[in-house]
């Protein structure tokens, strides 16, 4: 079961991806050129990548990883790679469409077009969630990671929205910007606030690493919470 506001920003997401986005999202994801204020997103979200990458075990062989909102798939490739049986999805079918497609031969990695917390995926061994929650409220975001818990035995890795001066103001700014350069809302959340909310909602985990980077016109926090 999710809340109204989840279900609603979940369709907003959707209908940017599918109706507005995916050529401008298929560049970003590239090596194509891009403009100054996506390249710098470019190079945030690559080190954010191998930031919650290196949280996994460095051999997946024999584990079942979900790439939770898998956009164009560099990550469920990477863990694919190290071995893993990969579950990759995404809300938006343009975005799962371009990740097929740029998918080497070889890697075991199952697209989906649909919902991260749907139980039909079965049960995973670590779950990653790279910025596909900063879009929703705090009590969204652990509502998520709750259902998530339910099928998995290891650890979730998540980014969110910090909420700084920095970032805000950078929100702000960037409403100033044409709108190809825009992202979907980002909504910022307070840390001890998300973490209060992660302690009550799943007691008997724990939160591990975290790591927060700012790159210029990308800012996005990572947290680990260990569920097994």
């Amino acid at each position: 079961m999710t809340t109204a506001t989840y279900d609603r920003y979940r369709g907003n997401l959707e209908t940017y991806f599918d109706r507005t986005a995916t050529k401008a999202w298929e560049q970003l994801t590239s090596d194509a050129p891009v403009s100054g204020i996506r390249a710098a997103v470019r190079a945030g979200r690559a080190e954010m990548r191998d930031t919650l990458l290196s949280w996994l075990p460095a051999d997946l062989r024999g584990l079942r990883v979900l790439d939770a909102g898998c956009g164009t798939g560099a990550l469920a490739v990477e863990a694919a790679r190290r071995g893993a049986d990969v579950v990759a999805v995404d809300v938006a079918g343009s975005l799962v469409a371009i990740a097929r497609d740029r998918a080497p031969a070889g890697p075991c990695i199952d697209w989906r077009v649909g919902e991260m917390i749907d139980p039909t995926l079965g049960r995973f061994d670590h779950v990653v969630a790279m910025d596909s929650l900063i879009h929703y409220k705090s009590f969204d975001i652990v509502a998520v990671l709750a259902r998530l818990a339910e099928n998995t035995r290891g650890s979730i890795a998540f980014t969110f929205a910090p909420q700084t001066p920095l970032l805000m103001a950078m929100l702000g700014v960037g409403r100033l910007f044409p709108r190809a350069d825009r992202s979907p809302a980002i909504l910022p959340v307070r840390d001890r606030f998300l973490r209060t909310l992660i302690r009550n909602a799943l007691p008997h985990a724990r939160i591990g690493r975290d790591r927060r980077i700012s790159a210029s016109f990308y800012t996005s926090h990572a947290m680990e919470v260990v569920v097994g």
